[in-house]
């Protein structure tokens, strides 16, 4: 209720009248000030007090529920190959950190938009379009390095408990301000209210701002030593921050910003200090040249790193050869795997709209460039070549047969060669390179995860009971992979294997963010007849931990849109 002006009882004084809309925006603005300050990063970035606000495990949690919902909507790119070379790159990084202990997921977004991003429980995020940008390895790596030391550093955390400590005192002062201009007998007491408001408003955008960027130069600063610990470029960070600032200027003259600059404002300031720090490391380092089967292998290392200099087994063990014994620990996983080329060109295809549109891309690529598309260029365009039927799978054989011959080491070339030849009816010589495959690459999900599919595409109880051993050794591993769980119930069912193939569909549709769908169908198992004492126990274990989540999602009325149809 408004107070009666003293000098003019039971009428309102004019000035609280007009100051009445002005308190209201002061409100408003505390109630919408921390999404503000949150808008300026795309998701909360959360920690300082982090056992207070949220715990590891909670974090965690929260993490993987966030990835479930983002593959329940379709927004992931769940590839074997190109997770496995993200996830193997971010392992890697992650243990060269601050945190080495800290554990990571890393996954990729169908998005071609340029962005990368970093939430609780250490999930981070990169999309398809960062990586099509990206000219090699090292920029994508000094990307996920400045991700991992938003993670270690708790951001997340730190924003939110910032913004709870710095917005309500800004707001009273904002408030004491109005009253003591109205206060005042001045004609422009109402401007003086205005530019308290106004003022108080900036304040509090301005501090989260700076806070912002505080935690951009931390994680620049943090990330570019975690990338020189991985054998990385260290020019790598500020060169591509630099193509970034100039990609803000639009084709037709426009002016758009791409969202990785949203949440990662860069600045002049910030990429020369990016290139100072670069430049600095280089004067603390050696250049490292190693020659290899498919070339030149150059890396800068730190000779004052005492991982160099300590062997791998600071004891003798009689059970290994003695060579194994000087292998230095800081030459293991080491600087750009060499799949970067391949790995970008699948997911060009990949996050494609449609095979026409993806054609109408590499003949674009193709006339831009003087010699013509390259070989990664030509994998990915049989890639697209096999999107297209028996007839484009024909093409994409030859053509990938030819790639195999120049670069036999490839796994991914191997791989899509075996796909191509299965598909066009040669199902014996595709199954013999894969179980050749999976000879030299004993412990790669990539391949076991592809023969599967294959396995499953051909049908038959042979080929099920075939897959089925194959990824059997694979299950204790897998509890979080939607694609493994996926083709392990396709194969049990082939294989008859009801009870297997029921509980690997119910975890599929878990991961996929339905899991009401895996209650029901774990519900429906248990009156399965072939399910056994242990399979019961198993199966209740699950039903048991599922349940909470789905009466959550009950509670908030969010409902499977699947389950509404029928």
């Amino acid at each position: 209720m408004v107070a009666p002006c003293p000098a003019t009882l039971g009428r309102l004084c004019p000035r609280t009248d007009r100051l009445r809309p002005l308190l209201l925006t002061a409100a408003l603005t505390l109630a919408l000030a921390a999404p503000l300050a949150q808008a300026q990063e795309k998701l909360p970035d959360i920690g300082s007090s982090a056992g207070e606000l949220l715990t590891p495990a909670r974090q965690a949690e929260y993490g993987a529920m966030m990835l479930r919902e983002l593959r329940n909507y379709g927004y992931l790119l769940d590839d074997p190959l190109v997770n496995d070379w993200l996830q193997t790159m971010g392992t890697r990084l992650g243990s060269n950190s601050d945190q080495p202990r800290q554990p990571y997921t890393f996954f990729v977004m169908k998005d071609r938009q340029i962005n990368a991003f970093a939430t609780l429980g250490g999930y981070i995020g990169v999309n398809a379009g960062l990586v099509l940008t990206a000219e090699r390895e090292d920029e994508v790596a000094a990307v996920l390095s400045h991700e991992i030391a938003h993670v270690t550093q708790q951001h997340v955390l730190r924003g939110v408990e910032r913004a709870q400590r710095d917005q309500i005192p800004i707001l009273l002062g904002m408030l004491a301000a109005v009253v003591a201009a109205q206060a005042s007998n001045s004609s422009s007491s109402g401007n003086a209210t205005m530019a308290a408001i106004s003022s108080g408003m900036g304040l509090m955008q301005q501090r989260q701002i700076d806070y912002t960027r505080s935690n951009e130069s931390e994680a620049d600063r943090l990330g570019i030593r975690t990338l020189s610990r991985s054998g990385y470029d260290v020019d790598a960070m500020a060169g591509f921050f630099e193509r970034m600032s100039s990609a803000m200027r639009g084709n037709d003259g426009g002016y758009s910003v791409p969202d990785f600059l949203r949440t990662h404002p860069v600045n002049t300031t910030r990429i020369s200090e990016a290139k100072a720090r670069a430049e600095q490391m280089k004067k603390d380092t050696v250049l490292l040249t190693t020659r290899t089967p498919s070339g030149e292998r150059r890396e800068r290392v730190d000779p004052a790193d005492p991982t160099l200099g300590d062997p791998l087994l600071r004891g003798i063990n009689p059970l290994l050869p003695g060579s194994v014994l000087r292998v230095p620990i800081g030459q293991l996983s080491r600087g750009a795997s060499g799949d970067f080329n391949w790995a970008r060109e699948r997911l060009r295809v990949l996050s494609a709209d449609s095979p026409a549109e993806l054609q109408r891309e590499y003949a674009d690529l193709a006339r831009r460039q003087k010699d013509g598309l390259d070989d990664a260029q030509r994998y990915g365009q049989a890639l697209a070549s096999m999107r297209g039927g028996r007839s484009g799978a024909s093409e994409a054989r030859q053509t990938l047969t030819d790639l195999l011959k120049t670069h036999p080491d490839s796994l991914w070339v191997a791989l899509a060669l075996a796909e191509a030849e299965s598909r066009t009816g040669q199902s014996t010589q595709a199954n013999a390179r894969f179980e050749q495959l999976l000879h030299e690459h004993p412990n790669s999900r990539p391949v076991a995860l592809t023969y599967a599919e294959i396995l499953n595409e051909q049908g038959g109880q042979a080929a099920g009971q075939r897959a089925q051993a194959m990824l059997r050794p694979l299950l204790s591993q897998s509890g979080n992979d939607p694609v493994f769980q996926q083709r392990y119930a396709r194969a049990s069912e082939l294989a008859g294997d009801s009870v297997r193939a029921s509980e690997a569909y119910a975890e599929a549709a878990f991961l996929g963010g339905r899991p009401e769908q895996a209650l029901m169908q774990l519900q429906a198992l248990k009156r399965n007849p072939a399910l056994d004492y242990v399979g019961r126990a198993r199966v209740d274990a699950r039903i048991e931990s599922i349940t909470p989540t789905v009466l959550e999602l009950r509670r908030q009325g969010v409902q499977d849109p699947d389950l509404d149809r029928r």
